[in-house]
């Protein structure tokens, strides 16, 4: 089968690679559409240190091929959408509801995957710019096979992390008032996630002007560009102080500062951009003394057993958009073009079509 490999230095389409057959409790799943996230862009930039060589993408969904002994649930057949969640179910935080925090499985690398005599590193659990992998059952969660692959990929990653950040960290409600810094994937799913939570004031910041029509579509009352405004006065001003919540979906010393000065009295700030692994947050100790807080927040805080069939529910009664997510769909073998495109910001989500060894 075919794969992107990233080496350390290059990333480019193979052949002949090889994954091992599903053991207990695995599942093998034909990957139909992958997209591409920051997290991504970030190890081949180097700011995510990661073993090589190693298949990257970590949002995807696919077609259940095979499954391991133990395993009746999904089934072979089964359209499922993927999670990066290699939860083991068992310890305190699976059975109490948190498989975000499951220490069984949080930071382990594998090498499912080979290419002659080299073993491959597998990315997030995952690795979906490969036309098949080998997961977890539990990562495979299905959904209705007529929700179309391309936009089903997106809640593996962009509508877990940014709607699960709304709903299950950050918990808005009706008539909060919220900040978003960054209108790309995952902030276009904090904003759309917002607005379904009942959130009346919704602000999007973005460097790019080009960034709010879709905003605005998704849910954003107001666009804030910080290249050309004080970006913390106009958010105090259109909030007579400060928002409930905000989301810093970029990552950086700077920016998360800025993002510390636009909550207000009580409120929150909700940390989702990756910063560098040296970053460090340095604000005044006065800043909490109005109970405000700060939240760190990984993968949306989510279960994607429950949290998938739930956002599969709300794209099909029209409240959660994932098609207008996509900027663009690539051919496996444009994969160039789509990496390109995302370093230029010019997608909110560009997503791979994936072409299969019985589709060549």
């Amino acid at each position: 089968m075919r794969a992107l490999l990233f080496d350390g230095s290059e990333n480019k389409l193979v052949d002949g690679v090889e994954v091992r057959t599903p053991g207990v409790g695995e599942v093998a799943v034909r990957i139909e559409a992958s997209g591409l996230c920051q997290s991504d862009l970030s190890v081949i930039n180097g700011k995510i240190p990661f073993s090589v060589p190693v298949i990257l993408g970590h949002e995807g969904a696919g077609v259940v091929e095979a499954v391991g002994l133990g395993v009746t649930n999904p089934v072979v057949g089964d359209h499922v959408v993927l999670s990066t969640l290699a939860a083991c179910g068992m310890c305190a935080s699976c059975t109490s509801g948190h498989p975000t925090m499951c220490r069984e499985s949080f930071g382990k690398t594998a090498t499912p995957f080979r290419i002659g005599d080299t073993q491959v590193h597998n990315f997030a659990a995952l690795s979906t710019f490969a036309e098949r992998i080998v997961v977890a059952a539990g990562q495979a969660v299905p959904i209705p096979k007529d929700i179309p692959m391309e936009a089903a990929c997106l809640i593996g990653c962009g509508v877990l992390t940014g709607a699960g950040a709304v709903i299950n960290r950050a918990r808005v409600q009706i008539g909060d008032s919220v900040v978003v810094i960054g209108a790309g994937g995952i902030g276009l799913n904090v904003i759309q996630a917002a607005r379904i939570s009942g959130a009346t004031k919704i602000i999007a910041i973005d460097t790019n002007p080009d960034k709010e029509a879709t905003a605005r579509t998704f849910g954003a009352t107001e666009f804030v560009n910080p290249s050309s405004v004080d970006a913390v006065a106009a958010v105090r001003s259109l909030t007579d102080g400060g928002v409930h919540h905000a989301f810093d979906c970029v990552g950086g010393e700077a920016i998360t500062s800025m993002a510390m000065e636009m909550i207000d009295w009580g409120g929150q700030l909700i940390m989702l951009g990756v910063a560098g692994p040296d970053a460090k947050l340095s604000v005044p100790a006065s800043t909490f003394y109005m109970d405000r807080s700060v939240l760190g927040c990984r993968y949306g805080s989510s279960r994607p057993g429950t949290d998938v069939p739930r956002y599969v529910d709300l794209y099909q009664s029209g409240e959660l958009y994932l098609d207008q997510l996509i900027t663009k769909v690539y051919d496996f073998e444009d994969y160039e073009s789509l990496f390109a495109d995302a370093r230029e910001g010019r997608l909110d989500r560009g997503v791979l079509r994936m072409r299969t060894e019985s589709a060549v």
